[in-house]
């Protein structure tokens, strides 16, 4: 029988989870998967990995909530097994804190995490800068361990890895029967996508093992987070950034910033320091679409799942799955001989 060929463009924490999906999901399916960079080098290696999000503005809230959800859930049976070491994954606690209160105190994704609550006057009085903080347990997911094991787990599942790069989708529309592109950044020359655009990210590793709660800032700018082996300290949401070079100002200015939430960060080590460009988008890609193949005369079904900016890792098994069902409608639709 011939199998369908599926392939996912993209090896971040997007591209990898979609293809584990697909590849467990979908036995008499071939999944291939084609990028340039993997696991030390991707963009998704350099996120703090802290399940957080910021609601998106056009799409419904139902929606976000069970990709976050799923996430959670599928990070949180991570967390709690014998794979937690091996995968880069743990439970972590602490606040996020505001300068101002906001219109929403309760966030919608406030019943997903564990133990939500509003912070006390007293637990406050730490924070003499910010009047409301918000106190809960989510999952922080370290890249530099979860990558690899989520290709492994690929591989398991019988998953095809090629490293190589992708300039055209027309190229793969004449050697597999479904695309899904989980390109991010690149999404705009791919797709032509002129919606999204480079997010600069810059942040520290710092040694400091006595840290034990993570801060945030709300702004999303300043924040602390303790990891399995060190502290991310960040950050920077430099829209439209395209340096890829460590600035030393910018490095400055994070330890200063969070010394302000944490004066014991002034005793710790930087071990390291890392900038990225996320995949920003005012909203996250997830859809189908058909692509018209040059000088056939055939289209191709295509799937987009990117553009998650800072939430990369938050919403990546949700979308994954949102992304499977996407892939079954086209399945579903497709030529009886194709799918033989």
């Amino acid at each position: 029988m011939k199998r369908v060929e599926l392939v996912v463009v993209g090896a971040g924490v997007i591209g990898l989870s979609t293809a584990v999906v697909l590849a467990e999901a979908l036995p008499l399916c071939r999944v291939t998967m084609v990028a340039d960079r993997f696991s030390p080098n991707t963009t998704s290696d350099g996120a703090a990995g802290i399940l957080h999000m910021a609601q998106f503005p056009d799409i419904p809230v139902e929606r976000q909530t069970r990709w976050f959800k799923d996430s959670f859930d599928h990070l949180l049976a991570i967390a709690q097994s014998d794979q937690a070491p091996d995968a880069g994954v743990m439970l972590t606690s602490g606040c996020q804190i505001f300068r101002e209160v906001p219109a929403q105190k309760v966030p919608f994704w406030s019943e997903l995490v564990l133990g939500f609550r509003l912070l006390t006057k007293r637990e406050l009085k730490r924070f003499p800068e910010h009047c409301f903080g918000q106190a809960f347990t989510t999952l922080k997911c370290e890249c530099v361990w979860y990558l690899p094991w989520l290709e492994k787990r690929f591989r398991k599942a019988g998953g095809e890895v090629q490293h190589r790069t992708v300039n055209d989708l027309q190229e793969l529309g004449r050697s597999y029967d479904i695309i899904v592109n989980c390109s991010g950044l690149r999404a705009k020359a791919l797709a032509g996508d002129e919606q999204v655009y480079p997010v600069r990210g810059q942040v520290l590793k710092v040694r400091a093992p006595w840290i034990s709660h993570f801060i945030r800032d709300s702004d999303g700018k300043t924040y602390i987070y303790p990891g399995v082996h060190s502290v991310t300290v960040g950050g920077t949401r430099q829209e439209g950034g395209r340096r890829h070079e460590v600035d030393p100002a910018d490095s400055e200015s994070i330890l200063r910033r969070c010394g302000l939430l944490e004066p014991s960060l002034a005793k710790g080590k930087v071990l390291a320091e890392w900038v990225g460009l996320r995949p920003g988008r005012r909203n996250p890609r997830v859809e189908r679409e058909a692509l018209a193949m040059e000088g056939v005369g055939h289209r191709v079904p295509l799937v987009h799942n990117y553009g998650h900016g800072g939430a990369g890792v938050t919403l990546s098994w949700g979308t994954a799955l949102d992304t499977l069902g996407l892939v079954k409608q086209c399945l579903h639709e497709m030529p009886l001989q194709a799918r033989l």
